[in-house]
């Protein structure tokens, strides 16, 4: 029996080659993931072990924040005071201290943009004030001496041409500034940190630019003759235990960590879940190949049961073949998955990821996992088949096989099919109300697995209908191809089921998008009185100076800033938009429901009425709100709103904002014109104010809309260009089945030749086939893909996302390119059963 499997994967090494395809784009995809995240993880670690190098001990606040609060305007650590240096160090067995500062801090180039921002912050500190313990290394000039100086990164020198002793605008917090180049620095080996711009200000100017008067952020200390841990542990005892006191090894080790699970993590995740799409379409293809193979073979493995074979040996040597073919297969996926990351790590350097130059990390760990994915994929794919060849009976050898109808398709696939539906939309149901995206994702994995089993009761049906035009245009070969995509509806449903899931996730987004990008545009309409907004040119927001000089302007009669922060209540982080709440109430048409608003230089907290409710607050409580500067607050409750589209759940004013945050960007201006002024003239006295702010842009209220359409597209284009891979394993799937089948009916086709038919009426009949069972996969991916649509825009109601849109139009175009792709799928196997030597063919057994 292992001859007779090794023989017979040898026999159909053809036949199995676009099996492996799948195989090897799946895991692939899964072995890149690794290797990508191994590769940064290392980078990260080297990276930051090289700019931690001097530092052996380093104390900063204690804090109950992590890495993920950080959002908006919220820093991690409290500021500690300035003096804390002198009590370091005082500590025996400190050789060196230094406060550490840092900040926002954005240069602009010679041409007036702004340099960075788009993804990588623009960091502005302090120049260390001991060299012994700098976390810099010059390559050009000297650290910043004087007030008018700056050092900036290599990165930034080389792209933008600035060299020493140049002129350079830096943007701050407060209002702009020009300083001198007094050098250029590297981070350890890196021109600059992981694609972040530096500024590095003399230590002095750095407490101003910086708005950190009087306060560090932490303080660095240099050991002198004592290891990491003894110095650590002195001066934890030195300062009472009042403050978070690591050595520099674990300082090192948690900063390259918090990177890794903000974003290496992150890139893991979404790169796995395009490769479990992948293997799930992968397995419908995988499934489809083994039965054809099984119902080709039945003579031979009923010759082999008549021989003595026992059926556990058929369904070994079956599932021996589907194991040999997955080792090879995901081997092969694990070179193709380094090859991935080695071209996605490219593209990261490419968009301002600049990273030292390492070498890319293949784990054992990455090699054992994709192997043992790819195998067990393709085994549990080939089970059905499998168990299928061990019910051949020994007198089927005696027999003419013909082709099979398609086999038993009753009670057992509906109570399967209903099962998965009902767990499925249970599970989507329940993670929708939770808010748990695990279950969310397994319960649409339900829905699809379910929708697959059962598609074999639609296929004929569909088959029938569908193939009605080609039968009528066509005549004979669209007869024949209508017939043979009903002749085997599992076969049928299989093929077109693992484009459905595909379709489906695509046609998801569309409506999604659709749907985000209607009610965003009803919401500005409802909701929204302003005449203009400003927003930042990158992701960190820009001065507030920039809303107090437009405030300034008499041709504008309300300017409000937007901001964000994170702030935590009973352990829970939550966002909130601080702002100044009058004039926010007036230009978003915020109704309130209880208390009063503030005017704009007033204080408190509003918060949504239902939120209120849930908390048991009502107006005039004090709420603990806990800062990571500051720690926890009394903030009044000083009224409740009705749910708006704009406001979220907590508005915070202004004032209370400037006292709890460190950072205090603002992410969005909004902008009203005095009644009377025309529109032009409201821009023109706008712009000599946002000339002294490139990072931030004006949009009047069309330009606003048609940018938050455009990023929403962005979004939409590049998970569509992931999904395709789904959708390109899909098309050989079709391509696939079409080919085994052509090879299976090599006896029919040639009858036909002989009774007349044509090479292009064969073609024909091949391609309309093809499109049949395409436009199947898509009509059921399509009709999936709006039901996700509309149970996620219904569950997420409360964000503001209310109106369901089907763009109609984008998925029949979905579905028309799914017709194409199908004939695109049968030129091979068109071609190959029209030049079938018609002899050979009606003599094929």
């Amino acid at each position: 029996m292992l001859k007779a499997t090794l023989r017979s994967l040898t026999a159909h090494k053809l036949r199995l080659a676009l099996t492996s395809l799948a195989v090897v784009l799946g895991v692939g995809f899964v072995a890149g993931s690794f290797v990508l995240t191994d590769t940064l993880n290392a980078t990260f670690v080297r990276l930051f072990k090289q700019v931690d190098g001097g530092v052996d001990v380093r104390v900063r606040s204690r804090s109950t924040f992590t890495e993920q609060d950080r959002g908006g305007n919220s820093s991690k650590y409290q500021p500690v005071p300035e003096a804390l240096v002198e009590r370091v160090r005082q500590v025996p067995g400190v050789e060196a201290v230094t406060g550490d500062i840092s900040g926002f801090a954005q240069m602009v180039d010679r041409s007036g943009d702004v340099i960075g921002g788009d993804g990588p912050p623009t960091i502005g500190a302090a120049a260390s004030q001991d060299q012994r313990i700098s976390r810099l290394n010059v390559v050009d000039g000297r650290l910043p001496a004087e007030s008018g100086e700056v050092a900036i990164d290599a990165g930034t020198a080389k792209d933008a041409k600035f060299g020493v002793g140049d002129r350079i605008k830096v943007l701050l917090r407060g209002p702009a500034e020009e300083f001198t180049v007094s050098g250029v620095v590297k981070v350890g080996s890196a021109d600059n940190l992981a694609g972040a711009t530096l500024a590095i200000f003399e230590p002095e100017t750095a407490h101003r630019v910086l708005d950190r008067p009087g306060t560090f952020d932490s303080v660095d200390v240099k050991a002198g003759g004592v290891s990491q841990t003894v110095l650590r542990d002195r001066i934890d005892a030195a300062l009472g235990g009042e403050y978070d006191v690591i050595t520099g090894e674990k300082l090192a080790a948690q900063e390259a960590q918090e990177v890794s699970n903000s974003f290496v993590k992150f890139i893991g995740i979404a790169l796995g879940i395009f490769a479990g799409v992948a293997l799930l379409v992968g397995t419908f293809l995988i499934s489809n190949t083994f039965s054809i193979i099984v119902a080709s073979r039945t003579r031979e493995l009923a010759l082999l049961r008549a021989l003595g074979a026992r059926r556990r040996q058929i369904l070994v040597s079956v599932l021996g073949e589907a194991a040999l073919t997955g080792l090879v297969s995901s081997a092969v996926g694990v070179g193709f998955g380094y090859l991935v990351a080695t071209g996605l790590k490219a593209l990261l350097a490419a968009f301002g990821g600049n990273l030292p130059e390492s070498a890319t990390v293949l784990a054992a760990r990455t090699v054992i996992v994709a192997l043992v994915v790819g195998v067990v994929v393709t085994v549990v794919s080939s089970i059905l088949p499998a168990v299928r060849a061990t019910r051949v009976s020994p007198m089927a050898a005696l027999r003419d096989s013909g082709i099979p109808s398609g086999g038993d398709v009753g009670a057992a696939r509906i109570v399967v099919g209903v099962m998965f539906l009902a767990l499925g939309g249970a599970g989507l149901g329940f993670g929708l109300s939770d808010g748990d995206i695990t279950l969310v994702g397994l319960g649409a994995l339900g829905i699809l697995i379910g929708v697959a089993v059962l598609a074999v009761f639609l296929a004929r049906p569909m088959a029938r209908v569908i193939g009605f035009g080609p039968a009528r245009l066509f005549n004979l070969p669209g007869r024949l191809a209508r017939d043979n995509a009903m002749r085997n509806p599992a076969r049928t449903a299989s093929t077109a089921a693992a484009l459905m899931i595909g379709l489906a996730l695509v046609t998801f987004v569309a409506v999604l998008s659709a749907s985000i990008k209607v009610s965003l545009e009803e919401s500005f309409d409802r909701s929204f009185a302003a005449d203009y907004v400003v927003t930042g040119r990158g992701f960190e927001g820009f001065s507030p100076e920039l809303a107090a000089e437009l405030r300034q302007l008499p041709e504008l009669s309300d300017v409000v800033s937007l901001a964000a922060g994170q702030w935590r209540l009973n352990g829970d982080t939550t966002s909130l938009t601080a702002t100044e709440l009058s004039s926010f109430a007036r230009l978003f048409n915020l109704k309130t429901v209880a208390g009063t608003v503030p005017p704009d230089d007033g204080s408190g907290l509003m918060v949504e009425e239902e939120k209120a409710k849930s908390n048991g607050w009502s107006v005039g409580d004090l709420v603990p709100m806990e800062f990571a500067t500051t720690g926890v607050q009394q903030v009044p409750l000083v009224a409740t709103y009705e749910r708006s589209d704009f406001a979220g759940e907590y508005l915070l004013a202004t004032a209370d904002f400037e006292r709890n945050f460190a950072s205090r960007l603002a992410q969005i201006v909004v902008v009203k014109a005095d009644q009377g002024v025309v529109a032009g003239r409201s821009r023109l006295a706008m712009a000599p104010v946002l000339e002294a702010f490139p990072n931030a842009e004006l949009k009047d209220q069309a330009q606003f809309k048609a940018s938050i359409t455009a990023s929403v597209n962005q979004i939409q284009g590049l998970i569509t260009v992931l999904l395709a891979l789904a959708i390109v394993i899909a098309v050989l799937g079709i391509l696939n089945t079409l080919a085994l089948s052509v090879l299976e009916r090599t006896r029919e086709v040639g009858l036909l030749r002989a009774v007349g038919m044509s090479r292009r009426q064969t073609r024909r009949m091949i391609r309309w086939e093809a499109v049949i069972v395409a436009v199947i996969g898509a009509v059921l991916g399509v009709s999936v893909g709006v039901f996700f649509g509309w149970a996620v825009v219904r569950a997420i109601h409360d964000t503001g996302i209310t109106t369901l849109s089907v763009p109609g139009g984008q998925l029949l175009g979905y579905v028309v390119i799914a017709g194409v792709l199908g004939v695109l799928a049968a030129v091979f196997p068109a071609r190959r059963a029209a030049r079938l030597n018609v002899l050979a063919a009606i003599a094929y057994e």
